[in-house]
C-alpha cells in the first residue's frame, strides 16, 4: 500500500493546481514608487482609466513592468496589481 501511495504522489502534485499568487497590498504601495518614476496616480482616475477588469490591470502591470531592468517578477506584478485595486480599481 505504502509502495502504491509513493507511486502516485507525483502523479496528483502534477494534477493539483498550484496556488494563485496573493498581492500584498503594502509592498505593493512600495513597489508602486517606480511607477511614479513616469506617470503619476492621474491616470487611474474615473476619467482617464482603459482599465476595465482586474484581469487587464494585472495584464497592464506586467507589460510595464518589463520596463525595469530587472522586469518586476510575478510576485511584485501581484503587489502592485493588488495595492492599485485596493486603492483606484476596486474590482
Amino acid at each position: 500500500m505504502n509502495r502504491l501511495l509513493l507511486c502516485l504522489l507525483p502523479l496528483w502534485m502534477a494534477v493539483t493546481p498550484v496556488h494563485a499568487l496573493t498581492g500584498d497590498v503594502a509592498r505593493g504601495e512600495v513597489l508602486h514608487k517606480k511607477c511614479l518614476d513616469c506617470h503619476g496616480t492621474g491616470v487611474y482616475a474615473p476619467d482617464k482609466r482603459k482599465i476595465t477588469s482586474l484581469k487587464a490591470l494585472r495584464k497592464d502591470v506586467k507589460r510595464w513592468g518589463t520596463y525595469y531592468a530587472p522586469a518586476l517578477n510575478d510576485q511584485e506584478v501581484e503587489d502592485i496589481t493588488a495595492w492599485l485595486n485596493a486603492n483606484f480599481y476596486k474590482f
